[in-house]
C-alpha cells in the first residue's frame, strides 16, 4: 500500500523537477558539472606515464621534446627578468662546471634533457629555478650568499631533480585537473562567487604537491651530490641561507609553497643517510 499516493501536499511538493519516473532527477547545472569533473579525472588518469630514471609512474602529458621546447622559448624572458647574464665570467664558469659535473656523473646524463646553468645578474632577488627541458638559473643575489662550491652543487643539483622529475609537466596536469573540478563545482552551486572560492580552494590543494616536489628534488639533489663527489651536508647550509632570507620566520606550512626549511633540513638528513646505506650496501663510498 502507498501511504503518499493519496496525499496531495506530496503531489505538490515533489512533482515536476525534483522526481520522475520514481527517481530523483538532476538538475541541468549539477549534470553539466559532473560531465566537466568527470572528464577532467578522466583526462588526468589517462596521461599516466613511466618515468624510467626515477623509476616511477606519473601523470604527464608533455613530451621531452615539448618540455625542452618550452624551456628554450622561456628563457630569454626569465634572463630579462631577472637583470640578464652576470657579466662575470669567472662566476658563470664556476656555475657553469658546477652543474656540468652534477649531472655527467648522475643519472641526469641519461635524459634527453639539454642542460644549460646560468648565472643572472639580479643582486637582490635569492632564487634558484629550472625550466621545463634543462634551463638552470641562480641569482647574483643567491650566489654571493654561497660559501662553498659545495653549496653551490646542492642549489644546483635540487634544480637538477626538478627536471629530472618532471616537476613541470607533472604540475601542468595537477592544476589543470583542480582547476577543472573547481570549475565544476562553481557551476555545480550556481553563482560566480562559489566558483571563486572553489578555485581558491584548488589552488591550496594544488600547493601540496608543490612541496613534495621541493622534498623530492632534496632528495634528488643529495643523491646527484653524492654521485658528483660534493658533500651532501652543503644542502643543509642551503637551508641555513635560505631561512636567514626569510627573515628567520617559519611560515605556516599548509600555505607555503614551499616546505619549512628546517622540515627541509631533516628530510636532507635522511636522505643522506638512505643514500650512505645503499653506497654501503653497493661497496661504494660515501
Amino acid at each position: 500500500m502507498n501511504l503518499f499516493r493519496n496525499n496531495p501536499n506530496f503531489r505538490q511538493s515533489y512533482s515536476g523537477n525534483n522526481i520522475r519516473g520514481g527517481g530523483l532527477r538532476l538538475g541541468a547545472p549539477i549534470i553539466i558539472a559532473l560531465v566537466i569533473a568527470g572528464f577532467s579525472y578522466f583526462r588526468y588518469c589517462s596521461t599516466k606515464t613511466y618515468n624510467e630514471y626515477l623509476g616511477i609512474n606519473q601523470h604527464i602529458s608533455l613530451t621531452p621534446e615539448q618540455e625542452i621546447a618550452i624551456g628554450l622559448q622561456s628563457k630569454p624572458a626569465m634572463i630579462q627578468e631577472y637583470g640578464g647574464m652576470d657579466p662575470d665570467q669567472r662566476a658563470q664558469a664556476l656555475v657553469q662546471e658546477t652543474g656540468a659535473s652534477l649531472v655527467q656523473n648522475s643519472v641526469a646524463s641519461k635524459t634527453p634533457y639539454q642542460y644549460q646553468f646560468h648565472l643572472l645578474a639580479d643582486p637582490n632577488t635569492i632564487n634558484a629555478f629550472a625550466l621545463p627541458g634543462g634551463q638552470i638559473f641562480i641569482t647574483r643575489a643567491l650566489f654571493n650568499q654561497l660559501q662553498t662550491k659545495d653549496q653551490l652543487a646542492g642549489v644546483l643539483g635540487h634544480e637538477i631533480g626538478h627536471v629530472v622529475a618532471r616537476h613541470a609537466g607533472e604540475r601542468i596536469e595537477e592544476d589543470q585537473l583542480w582547476q577543472g573540478i573547481a570549475g565544476a563545482a562553481g557551476i555545480a552551486m550556481g553563482d560566480y562567487q562559489s566558483a571563486q572560492a572553489a578555485q581558491q580552494i584548488a589552488a591550496l590543494i594544488s600547493l601540496k604537491y608543490g612541496r613534495d616536489q621541493e622534498l623530492q628534488s632534496d632528495n634528488l639533489g643529495v643523491r646527484f651530490m653524492m654521485d658528483a663527489g660534493f658533500q651532501p651536508e652543503e644542502l643543509i647550509g642551503v637551508m641555513e641561507i635560505l631561512k636567514k632570507a626569510s627573515g628567520g620566520q617559519s611560515r605556516e606550512e599548509f600555505t607555503s609553497t614551499h616546505p619549512d626549511p628546517e622540515n627541509r633540513k631533516e628530510k636532507i638528513k635522511e636522505a643522506i643517510e638512505q643514500y650512505r646505506q645503499a653506497n654501503k650496501q653497493n661497496g661504494q663510498g660515501q
